[in-house]
């Protein structure tokens, strides 16, 4: 029967206990797994932490958000205790930071600037900083959008950021036209052989696309995680149905798939 020290078992914790048990568990007579991270080992962790995160609010599930913001927390905590052991920073610098940025970014709040609208907080908080940031010009504002974030979240937040120049397109006809002139090109390269150009041509495709769910104001990555689960509901009616008539999915003809997809989409 495995022992818990009993200096461990309490009703309820804090922070505080969390900052404990992670140096505890990075220490000495630790966790060997612990012990062997780093900063950049546990990279993708957080990531991933930060999308089940995501996940919870959209499922609406309140129990799991809590625990999954509590996985996040301890990402925050993990990479603060190891900043205490290279003698770097810990969680109150990083809490401090934070709060410093809050109240700068808030002038509206913390001081004697107007803003009576959600438009002129967002205008505000981004020329503060741009100001905080020593930011001069308007590149340095999109090459300051981080390579880490998903693609299409990036794409869009460096188109956003590139309007705020003037740099932008008139209207949503105007980006369904780019969409269309990208598309021909896409084509011609494929009519060519040209696998390269066609690459680079359908990363334009895609990027053309993110400006116009903008111009929509919608969310790129929403939409096409909305457009997968569509596909995924649709995959399962068309396979129930080619099972239910006796011709798994894997016997068809592409004649015969793409006959049952148009009537599931027609269901």
């Amino acid at each position: 029967m495995v022992k818990v020290n009993r200096d461990f078992l309490k009703e309820s914790y804090n922070i505080d206990d969390l900052v404990k048990i992670v140096a505890i568990l990075r220490g000495e007579n630790g966790c060997p797994w612990d012990r062997e991270q780093t900063h950049k080992s546990i990279r993708n962790d957080l990531l991933e932490e930060a999308y089940e995160v995501a996940d919870a609010i959209d499922r609406g599930d309140n129990t799991d958000l809590i625990e999954e913001l509590g996985d996040l927390l301890l990402q925050v905590v993990f990479h603060s205790q190891i900043g205490v052991e290279e003698k770097a920073f810990d969680l109150n610098v990083v809490a401090d930071g934070i709060c410093k940025k809050l109240v700068y970014r808030h002038p509206h709040v913390f001081a004697n600037v107007k803003a009576e609208t959600s438009e002129e907080v967002l205008d505000n908080w981004d020329k503060l900083k741009k100001t905080e940031k020593h930011m001069s010009s308007y590149t340095e504002t999109l090459k300051a959008v981080p390579s880490a974030f998903p693609a299409l979240m990036r794409s869009q937040k460096v188109q956003k950021r590139a309007a705020k120049s003037g740099y932008d397109f008139l209207s949503l006809e105007d980006t369904v036209l780019k969409l269309e002139e990208e598309l021909k090109e896409l084509k011609e390269a494929i009519i060519q052989g040209d696998r390269e150009n066609a690459a680079e041509e359908l990363g334009d495709l895609i990027f053309s696309a993110v400006n116009t769910a903008r111009f929509l104001k919608v969310d790129s990555e929403e939409q096409l995680s909305l457009a997968t689960e569509k596909f995924i509901s649709r995959f399962e009616e068309a396979e129930a149905l080619a099972n239910k008539e006796g011709k798994p999915l894997n016997t068809l003809s592409p004649a015969q798939l793409d006959d049952l997809w148009k009537r599931v989409k027609e269901n």
